[in-house]
């Protein structure tokens, strides 16, 4: 029987450094937050309570 593939990401030196960096302090592009509060507008007119 064939054995299931496993995914895998190996980063090491600058690139895991670089890694940790952006996942404890996540940096947002001006596009970003305005598509979320694009997204926050619809949701609001779509599910009112």
């Amino acid at each position: 029987m064939a054995k299931p593939i496993e995914f895998g990401l190996i980063l090491k030196d600058e690139d895991a450094r670089q890694f940790w960096m952006d996942k404890k302090n996540p940096k947002v592009t001006r596009e970003q937050v305005d598509m979320f509060k694009e997204a926050r507008q619809i949701y609001k007119c779509n599910f009112k309570h």
